[in-house]
């Protein structure tokens, strides 16, 4: 097992082509989930990472936040991380995550200031993942992933329900404008140009076919 929180070597890994390890990658991106078997050999993050080039996508706040959080496995680690995994083995046993992989991932979210690193033990040296409060106002997010997935992705029912701590009623999130209390919705939303938009953000939004203030709404 790789050890608690290092960086994974690749020296030993070999493969006949580059194509060889695209064939072993591409089964789990078509499923698109997480595989739970994955073995040191599947693990394609050591690739040239393909990122994004357009000022558009660089400039976007959502573009930025995608980038700073990962994929999948991050969205994960942090869910774990919300209910009390702290541990690399937590992490480990909860999601069934290959070593590498989660080494991977723990690091880039520390990198990023969504996780602190701090020595619980010495001999051996054993370290574990705390929550900053970056991290902590990514909560409403896996809220509102949580609430789409049961309306959508929960066909024989709710599995886990978010609920109030004080009498466990279960939540409804949506998310809301702290000024009015009302609810944001693609209806009622628009995008416009904030103070640190470059001219070409700009002249993009202008071009909006939606969500844009100059046009009115579809059906409308």
């Amino acid at each position: 097992m790789t050890e608690y929180g290092a960086r994974p070597s690749f020296a030993n890994t070999h493969f006949r082509s580059q194509r060889e390890l695209h064939s072993l990658a591409a089964p789990h991106r078509i499923r698109g989930r997480p595989p739970s078997n994955l073995h040191f050999a599947s693990d394609y993050s050591n690739l040239p990472a393909m990122q994004p080039k357009s000022p558009s996508i660089l400039e976007c706040p959502v573009g930025r936040a995608v980038e700073t959080v990962g994929e999948w496995w991050s969205i994960l680690i942090l869910r774990d991380a919300f209910q009390g995994a702290t541990k690399f083995d937590e992490f480990s046993k909860n999601l069934g995550i290959a070593p590498n992989i989660l080494s991977r991932r723990l690091a880039h979210l520390t990198e990023s200031g969504m996780f602190v690193r701090r020595r619980y033990q010495e001999r051996p040296p054993r370290y574990e993942y705390v929550l900053t409060d970056k991290a902590r106002d990514f909560f409403p997010v896996v809220a509102a992933l949580l609430a789409w997935g049961n309306k959508h992705l929960a066909p024989k029912g709710e599995a886990i329900l978010l609920a109030n701590r004080s009498d466990r009623r279960p939540f409804d999130p949506v998310i809301v404008d702290a000024t009015d209390m009302q609810p944001i919705t693609l209806a009622n939303a628009v995008i416009i140009a904030g103070p640190g938009a470059s001219r070409l953000m700009r002249r993009r939004l202008a071009l909006l076919k939606a969500m844009n203030p100059a046009v009115a709404p579809a059906g409308d």
